[in-house]
């Protein structure tokens, strides 16, 4: 009896039914600021409607939530970008501030846009929300230090600060709407909560972005870890003192 030799005929590999699209540390910055936001919202609500002002009851305690939230935010923030991972977010902020000819073509509903891993207007959501943090910065510092020296009153600062968080609630429902609601548009949530989108959804909505190799493995180095515990650290004592000043 004769032995044959069997052919096999290789495959094609089966593409992949997701692929990565955040790392760790951009997931994180964006849940600390989504967290953060909704807690300032919440208690500057408070602070800016006299029926839930009076409902609460502790006008001072509502400052110190707030203050405190604010502080914590941007601590957390700061930690992130110095003990992260500096390349997935540096490469991040690249691609949010440039506008393409695509993103041009996708903002005038053009056929044929093809977007990379954003679409234009989650830029446009993502630089909007930037300037708006800015302006919430600096109107709070001056809103606080007014408040102990008169001479960093200024008429327009309420105003503004209030204009931004109307602007912010607007966008973030919006946001909201298409993570959650919008069916074509939800399977992107799955990005911010595992790192990881189907694949089909990336080849339909993102053509021009070719996903990069799962960042699952980076950790940070000692030095990285070291500098941001102390920076959470500090961030973290600084804010105690803010709340007791608040508190005074």
């Amino acid at each position: 009896m004769t032995a044959t030799r069997t052919s096999v005929v290789p495959t094609a590999s089966e593409p992949p039914a997701t692929v990565p699209r955040f790392g760790s540390t951009e997931r994180a910055v964006h849940w600390v600021h989504a967290a953060a936001f909704f807690s300032l919202s919440a208690s500057g609500l408070a602070l800016y409607l006299p029926v839930l002002a009076s409902a609460i009851g502790d006008r001072p305690l509502l400052k110190a939530v707030h203050l405190g939230t604010a502080g914590l935010w941007l601590t957390a923030l700061l930690a992130l970008t110095v003990g992260g991972d500096h390349r997935r977010l540096r490469a991040t902020r690249q691609e949010l501030e440039r506008l393409t000819d695509d993103d041009l073509a996708w903002l005038r509903r053009r056929p044929g846009a093809r977007s990379g891993r954003f679409n234009a207007g989650q830029k446009v959501h993502a630089v909007l929300q930037s300037a708006l943090a800015a302006l919430f910065v600096v109107t709070g510092v001056l809103l606080y230090l007014g408040e102990r020296d008169t001479a960093l009153r200024f008429p327009g600062t309420i105003p503004v600060h209030d204009a931004c968080m109307f602007v912010a609630l607007a966008l973030v429902a919006g946001h909201l709407h298409l993570a959650l609601v919008h069916a074509p548009t939800r399977p992107a949530l799955a990005g911010m909560t595992g790192g990881r989108v189907d694949a089909a959804f990336a080849r339909e909505h993102h053509a021009a972005w070719t996903p990069e190799a799962d960042d699952a493995a980076w950790r940070p180095s000692p030095g990285a870890r070291l500098a941001g515990a102390l920076v959470l650290l500090a961030g973290s004592a600084a804010t105690v003192v803010l709340i007791l000043d608040t508190l005074r």
